[in-house]
């Protein structure tokens, strides 16, 4: 455990800024702790703890959900395939602070001439709507999963208002007039399982659905199949067909279904003028459904850190957690990998999660991407953090904070 972070117990009040606008900052590593409040019910605090390999700077965002006008949610770069930075999608979207989410398909050096597409790996929920599912395990981007962990793990807020880890799993169909029933296997993902049929919608954006028919559900690197097919329904008609994935912004008044071996071969039978009918949900068992989640990685279950989590690698570092039973919630973010700051382990992670009063925790992306914005006294959004190698990352998505 870190000795000497203590939790702030109480809220002090601040007015609300004007709107902000985006400007570079950064904390030095050997900064004095810092603690302000960015609005009512959001509090930053900026400490140093010290590890086995050196110092860390550490930022945290402590959140408090029951304070009236307080709310998280996504952010979103306004597609599913697409990346922006935590700092102006946060601006944009009128939100006080965020930080960075889910691991993300950046790169396609194993796939020579497919276009990465920027789709996160796990699930995506906004404003209760789902906008994504989880590729399969084998096809995730980032560190190895902790044992136990899927694709389909997430963190955010219920309906009830709650922080929370939760594993949100796609059941779906597609119901068609002449063939009957057919499963869904992927909802707007860079990679679906091998035989599966996936949907995607307007909120994919304007990417190549390529890479979603490379590799395997084991093997991120295994080739594209040439087995695929692609099938355009307008207002619930087929309206044409593809043997190869296509691009483009897709209509608001349509859907692709793409699939890939067993899938292309049952799509092959929806010919022009097929009605279909695609029915979907993201299901998380026994719990309030999500106003909006991320894909997030548990390393923190009631206050304890998970067994066999890494205890060598030092990276820079983001993660989420709940705190008084999801009444609080808590962003954090540390320096990246210029000066003295060292970054944490990810069992260093958990341990600072579990210290801070976290009843549950989970990482996020790192690296590059570890990011923490928030509004600062003057009402403008700056970046908190010291970022690695100095320059702030587009990414896939984040949580978002708005205190009115």
């Amino acid at each position: 455990m870190f000795a000497g972070v203590g939790v702030a117990s109480s809220w002090t009040s601040a007015s609300a800024s004007a709107p902000p606008s985006v400007r570079a900052a950064a904390v030095p590593v050997d900064a004095a702790p810092v603690s302000e409040v960015v609005a009512p019910g959001v509090e930053y605090r900026a400490f140093t703890v010290p590890t086995s390999h050196g110092s860390a700077r550490v930022h945290v965002l402590t959140v408090d959900l029951d304070r009236r006008g307080v709310r998280a949610g996504l952010l979103f770069p306004g597609a599913v395939a697409a990346r922006e930075k935590v700092s102006v999608m946060a601006a944009r979207q009128g939100a006080v602070a965020g930080v960075n989410g889910d691991f993300f398909n950046i790169e396609e050096s194993q796939h020579p001439g497919v276009q990465p597409t920027g789709a996160t790996s796990g699930p995506a929920v906004r404003a209760a709507r789902a906008l994504k599912a989880a590729v399969p395990d084998g096809q995730r981007f980032g560190w190895t999963l902790p044992q136990g962990g899927s694709t389909e793990d997430v963190f955010g807020v219920g309906t009830d208002g709650l922080a929370r880890t939760g594993r949100l799993t796609l059941h779906g169909h597609i119901r068609t007039t002449a063939h009957g029933t057919l499963p869904l296997g992927g909802l707007n993902q860079y990679a679906l399982p091998v035989g599966s049929i996936g949907l995607f919608t307007p909120s994919w954006g304007a990417r190549s659905r390529a890479r979603a028919v490379c590799g395997t559900d084991n093997n991120r690197a295994a080739p594209c199949t040439r087995d695929a097919y692609e099938v355009t329904v307008r207002r619930g008609i087929v309206r044409s067909t593809s043997s190869a994935p296509g691009s483009g912004q897709i209509p608001a008044d349509s859907i692709v279904l793409l699939g890939r071996e067993a899938g292309a071969d049952a799509l092959r039978a929806l010919t022009p003028g097929t009605a279909v009918r695609v029915d979907y949900h993201l299901a998380s068992a026994g719990r309030a459904p999500f106003t909006f989640a991320l894909g997030a990685h548990p390393i923190v279950e009631r206050g304890r850190p998970f067994p066999g989590l890494d205890t060598v690698v030092a990276e820079p570092r983001s993660a989420v957690g709940a705190a008084r039973g999801g009444h609080v919630m808590r962003l954090l973010s540390t320096d990246g990998r210029e000066g003295t700051s060292s970054g944490l382990t990810v069992n260093e992670l958990a341990d600072l999660l579990a210290t801070l009063g976290c009843d549950t925790g989970a990482y996020v992306d790192g690296g590059g991407s570890a990011t923490l914005a928030t509004r600062d006294r003057t009402g403008h959004l700056v970046v908190r953090n010291a970022l690695d190698h100095g320059e702030e990352r587009a990414v896939s998505n984040g949580v978002a904070v708005y205190s009115r």
